[in-house]
């Protein structure tokens, strides 16, 4: 169900985003000499987006510090996870949890062949097992919906722009006989801005994708609705510490997993959270009691 076109409001907001680091390397190309630096650099940050989307399991898990569990270590886990697999027709994933008291969950891998599902020891403890099922369908549905490569592609090309922005900063415009000073400016600050703000509507987007179609998966919208207003409540009394290796990696996470307000909401990966169950909930037919 996407009764909100989300998957049509991806391929616009990439299609901006493409358009933001075209209209870069048009005027770099009016502007400058050489623009070999620039693409050294776009390059170079395209390898490492690359070589983070090939081992996104593996950066994820040490971030977090999961451990691998046997179905015998957590058996409820292993049926959730084993039943909504088979459901989907998809191969069973690897199943962590991560020692932290912060309740969350994420899924990643390159596709459902390299998957890995993690749950902290603070969301086994805050949810029924309804609740915990309706995490996980999200979780699986971010794999299967091949969001680990989407969110990839989003990065790899917002930080191409970012690079072109803080090269022009440092270098200007090459001829500067030719070029507007203000104008080189502008587009060194704003273009990397506006390649920020449309990776996090893009983020969001496939949130929103994976609550609903997470919640098809399950057939239970609201036990969906009622573990986000739990994780919610748990994150402000137990947020992570941002430590960079957790900032880089938070945006897997089915909820924000840090405290924030103020600018920061406008920078956050996830959507509101009231607007997620209020969805939720439309989808059910019938508010949360």
């Amino acid at each position: 169900m996407h009764n909100h076109y989300n998957g049509l409001k991806t391929a616009a907001l990439f299609g901006v985003l493409w358009a933001v680091l075209l209209g870069l390397g048009a005027l770099i190309g009016v502007n400058s000499r050489s623009a070999a630096p620039i693409w050294i650099m776009a390059l170079i940050g395209i390898a490492t987006t690359a070589y983070g989307y090939w081992n996104s399991d593996k950066i994820a898990l040490r971030a977090m510090q999961a451990y691998p569990v046997s179905q015998a270590q957590a058996p409820e886990l292993y049926e959730i996870v084993g039943e909504l697999s088979a459901r989907a027709n998809q191969p069973m994933p690897r199943i962590y949890i991560s020692p932290t008291p912060a309740p969350n969950a994420f899924a990643t891998g390159r596709n459902p062949q390299n998957a890995a599902v993690c749950v902290t020891e603070g969301i086994l403890q805050m949810l029924t097992p309804r609740e915990l099922r309706g995490v996980l369908g999200h979780e699986l549905m971010h794999v299967y919906n091949r969001d680990i490569l989407t969110l990839s592609v989003a990065a790899a090309v917002a930080g191409v722009i970012t690079s072109v922005g803080q090269m022009l900063l440092f270098f200007g415009g090459g001829d500067r006989r030719n070029s507007n000073p203000l104008a080189l400016i502008a587009m060194a600050l704003l273009a990397p801005l506006a390649a920020s703000l449309i990776q996090v509507a893009i983020s969001r987007t496939r949130e929103y994708d994976a609550d609903e179609d997470g919640s098809q998966l399950t057939g239970d919208p609201l036990a969906l609705a009622s573990a986000l207003r739990k994780i919610h409540q748990g994150v402000q009394l137990a947020p992570l510490p941002q430590d960079q290796k957790l900032v880089n990696t938070s945006h897997l996470m089915i909820a924000n997993p840090f405290r924030g307000g103020g600018m920061s909401r406008l920078f956050a990966t996830h959507p509101p959270m009231q607007d997620r169950i209020a969805r939720l909930e439309r989808m059910a037919g019938r508010p949360l009691g």
